[in-house]
């Protein structure tokens, strides 16, 4: 059997339990008695056993080696692989009710590669699952603006998502791509707030400010009291006060560094630019445009400046087009390219 075509059979339900197991085993400690309890639901229909057996092929695609060899015959606990490797492990240790729809949201994407086989499986491990399974979404050229359970502002980014995961004892924001705003409110019961991201953290000390993950890096702008940046990676934290930005990679924090007006001119719906390199500033300019908007490398150093709407990308394109020697070249309206004029 080809390896691009699905054994037949796989019955829906008994995938969804399936699913449902692999995460539990994630999720928790499996004790002698889950173990056994496991190996009674294998046991207790023959689509249960079809099931488990395509989900131990699921896990070999995914390079995380046979299901049973860590469930079943090791007191270990399983690992599920693939995007619910360590990423996906510390989503779905979440607390409460994010934690919950996290782990709601690997089943469901656990059954369907389960059921569909290799296709699906490929899919999975290619897109970004921590977005689709956020707990709040934004769309290219969307901002979306909500309440915190604590009466603290959130505002987010084109292209953003979050899961908010307040617990007893913290109050934590996990973007996982785009960027977004946040006014804090203060707690009585004294929880910190802090935004985590794949670079690090960043520990709110009764303030307002912005963070932006990008590239490998986390850009944390402070427009009110400050921030207290930390490197995921353990490394030095650095505090940055009203007024500063700075960014970390997972291993360190770079130069502080005065607050540009770039970094929080999308809450305005505004991109201003400062003499800002025509290819940065179409970069810029795409994250809030569908389609694909690119800019030739020989006019990408042209310098821009000005104020540009953010909802109205075609206005900003007009723009550039009367004050560069740049042409706008639109193949369909969702392909655009900036290149140099005709002489």
């Amino acid at each position: 059997m080809s390896r691009s075509t699905p054994a037949p059979g796989i019955d829906p339900r008994a995938a969804r339990e399936a699913a449902q197991w692999l995460v539990r085993l994630q999720t928790e400690t499996p004790d002698a008695a889950q173990q056994q309890a496991l190996c009674c639901w294998r046991a207790a229909d023959p689509r249960h056993e079809a099931a488990w057996q395509r989900a131990e092929q699921v896990l070999q695609q995914l390079g995380h080696g046979s299901a049973s060899n860590t469930t079943a015959r090791s007191n270990a606990p399983a690992m599920v692989p693939g995007p619910l490797g360590p990423a996906g492990a510390t989503a779905l240790r979440l607390s409460g009710q994010a934690g919950r729809a996290q782990r709601r949201a690997a089943a469901r994407m656990l059954a369907l590669a389960i059921v569909a086989g290799p296709a699906a499986v490929v899919a999975w491990r290619q897109a970004p699952w921590q977005d689709w399974t956020a707990d709040v979404r934004t769309a290219t050229g969307e901002q979306r603006e909500l309440t915190l359970p604590d009466g603290g502002r959130l505002r987010l980014d084109t292209a953003s998502a979050v899961d908010i995961a307040y617990s007893a004892d913290s109050r934590r924001i996990v973007l996982h791509s785009g960027a977004l705003w946040v006014q804090t409110a203060p707690d009585a019961a004294g929880r910190p707030f802090q935004v985590q991201t794949p670079q690090g953290s960043a520990l709110a000390l009764g303030t307002r400010f912005t963070v932006r993950t990008a590239e490998q890096r986390t850009q944390v702008a402070v427009s009110q009291g400050a921030v207290e940046l930390r490197p995921a990676h353990g490394g030095r934290p650095v505090r940055i006060a009203a007024g500063e930005q700075a960014s970390t990679t997972v291993d360190e924090v770079g130069a502080i560094a005065g607050r540009e007006p770039l970094a929080e001119g999308w809450t305005e719906g505004v991109l201003y630019a400062d003499k800002m390199p025509l290819g940065q500033f179409t970069a810029e300019l795409a994250r809030y445009r569908r389609g694909l908007l690119r800019c030739d490398p020989a006019v990408a150093h042209l310098p821009v400046s000005g104020a540009f709407q953010l909802a109205d990308t075609d206005a900003a394109l007009t723009a550039l087009a009367a004050s560069l020697p740049v042409r706008v070249d639109m193949r369909t309206r969702w392909w655009v390219t900036l290149s140099a004029q005709a002489r």
